[in-house]
């Protein structure tokens, strides 16, 4: 196979604080220093991308040292938390921006689609956006008008196509955006997590687009996106970015599961005092928390798989009169969505509560999910007509394990299972006799 795409100690820096301060003095520093024949001095200083400390430095690494190559025809994951340099890197490859230090040699025209708006020109239409996104790539017109048909159509645009763009829907600027991306002739397509701004059906349909576009025509795809079961359906290989910096890159599923036990947190509870806590002027969730049935938690946040797990949530009613039911929404680590469950028997779709302090568990019997990573969002909310008064996303979050004590799914094989859920169901094996 050949590499089309190969990154050799590739850096970025960025200078924090109000865009113009102090840069002619930086500026006629480093003409010195280059005078001389000296280092930039800039490049000596500056610190990691982590968010979550306060730095001292005015200057930030937000891509250090990255190597890597990718194959032509090959799909690579590129996964990491917010802030870890992803967008960064695609902003790179795409030629949008350069390198501080380092190189990127790409073999092949790229097209890309890394955040809403870029590469469209507003005050012009569709129709004249995608003739101009060609001609970029150095297509002539009649190639242009070859694929013309076959980009509305998958767009799902065609009454807008000559309307100018800065009308567009969000949505509407994606999927022909997309639509552009995928079916121009470029060797190379990189896409981000806008993505994320389509319908469900969309998404599917852009996955199954990049799949075909890799396997059936060759092309290289580098793709962007939080959601490790997309990642999974469309990669070969992930690479990992953690603080501006590639900490792993390899096989999908080992390299995927490395970065869900390190990146995602653990977190059993959570509780708000009233003023600042989710709700509105009815009521006011105060706490969530998962335990066992004797009210004890899992200190290192990993539960028994066989064992029931209870998961209350705590909340006021500030004005009575108002019935409500609560829900919950589970997904694992794949952002897949496992179950949802919401308390609707008559009485508690009926009861108008009074004013005071409540507090609802739901039950999750043992044996019913699988071993993983799982996280769960809280809801309140009356059905019909549908309006919700507390909406947390994916507030708590904890780990199911299998030690294989006693009864349990798995049995004694060590192997890993497949599957969302695990359930221990009833098996009758019955000899037959025969007459």
């Amino acid at each position: 196979m050949a590499i089309v795409i190969k990154v050799e100690n590739l850096s970025k820096q960025y200078r924090l604080g109000n865009v113009g301060t102090g840069w002619l003095a930086h500026d006629v520093n480093r003409a010195w220093h280059r005078l001389l024949g000296n280092e930039d001095p800039y490049l000596k200083i500056g610190e990691e991308n982590d968010r979550t400390q306060k730095g001292r430095s005015e200057y930030v690494w937000a891509l250090t040292d990255i190597n890597f190559e990718v194959n032509q025809g090959e799909v690579l994951g590129i996964i990491g938390s917010n802030g870890a340099g992803k967008s960064t890197l695609l902003k790179i490859l795409s030629r949008t921006t350069s390198p501080t230090t380092g190189s990127v040699k790409i073999k092949g025209r790229v097209a890309s689609l890394l955040e809403v708006g870029t590469g469209f020109h507003p005050e012009l239409s569709g129709r004249e956006n995608i003739f101009l996104n060609g001609a970029i790539l150095g297509m002539t017109n009649q190639e242009i008008k070859k694929k013309l048909d076959e980009i509305v159509d998958f767009a799902g645009v065609e009454r807008y196509i000559d309307t100018p763009v800065k009308r567009y829907s969000s949505g509407m600027y994606v999927r022909l955006a997309f639509g552009v991306a995928a079916h121009l002739d470029s060797e190379i397509l990189i896409v981000d997590e806008v993505l994320a701004v389509g319908d469900a059906e969309f998404q599917k349909k852009c996955l199954g687009k990049m799949g075909e576009v890799s396997k059936g025509q060759g092309r290289t795809v580098l793709f962007v996106s939080h959601n490790m079961q997309a990642v999974k359906q469309l990669c070969n290989n992930c690479i990992i970015l953690r603080n501006g910096r590639l900490v792993e890159f390899g096989e999908l599923t080992s390299t995927i599961n490395n970065y869900l036990a390190v990146d995602t947190q653990i977190n059993l509870r959570k509780s708000w005092h009233l003023g600042e806590a989710p709700g509105n002027d009815i009521v006011k969730l105060l706490e969530v928390y998962i335990h066992y049935e004797d009210g004890a938690s899992a200190e290192d946040g990993n539960f028994e798989i066989t064992m029931n797990l209870g998961v209350s949530i705590k909340y006021k009613v500030l004005k009575e009169g108002y019935s409500f039911i609560h829900g919950a929404n589970i997904y694992n680590n794949e952002d897949v969505n496992i179950f949802n469950s919401h308390d609707v028997t008559s009485s508690i779709r009926s009861e108008k509560r009074n004013v005071g302090l409540y507090e609802a568990t739901m039950w999750i019997p043992g044996n019913l999910m699988s071993e993983g990573f799982f996280s769960m969002s809280i809801a309140l909310f009356i059905p019909t007509p549908f309006e919700i008064f507390v909406y947390t996303e994916k507030i708590i979050s904890f780990n199911v394990v299998d030690e294989m004590k006693g009864d349990s799914a798995r049995g004694h094989y060590t192997q890993g299972f497949p599957g969302y859920v695990r359930p221990l169901l009833k098996w009758d094996a019955n000899k037959i006799i025969e007459k």
